[in-house]
């Protein structure tokens, strides 16, 4: 089974080799046929110290690593501007 990966942004990186990323999807309302903007937060493992707040970054699953960090740091694609 391939293990799956994500696009997201990152949200916070106040832990220690931790950093919350926010991965937003765009789902169609079941009632109401809209399209509407669900965003998910996820716990991940980032051993690298130059992540900053606002970083587009891909995440992969792995193992549990701890109570909420299932998620492992593949990459930073972009760097925020700020």
């Amino acid at each position: 089974m391939a293990s799956k990966e994500k696009i997201g942004i990152v949200v916070s990186d106040k832990m220690n080799k931790t950093c919350i990323v926010a991965v937003s999807s765009r789902v169609v309302h079941k009632r109401y046929s809209k399209v509407v903007t669900k965003t998910k937060r996820y716990a991940v493992n980032s051993t690298e110290l130059n992540i900053a707040i606002g970083d587009q970054v891909c995440i992969r699953e792995t193992k549990p690593i701890s109570k909420t960090k299932n998620w492992t740091l593949v990459n930073v694609l972009r760097k925020s501007s700020t």
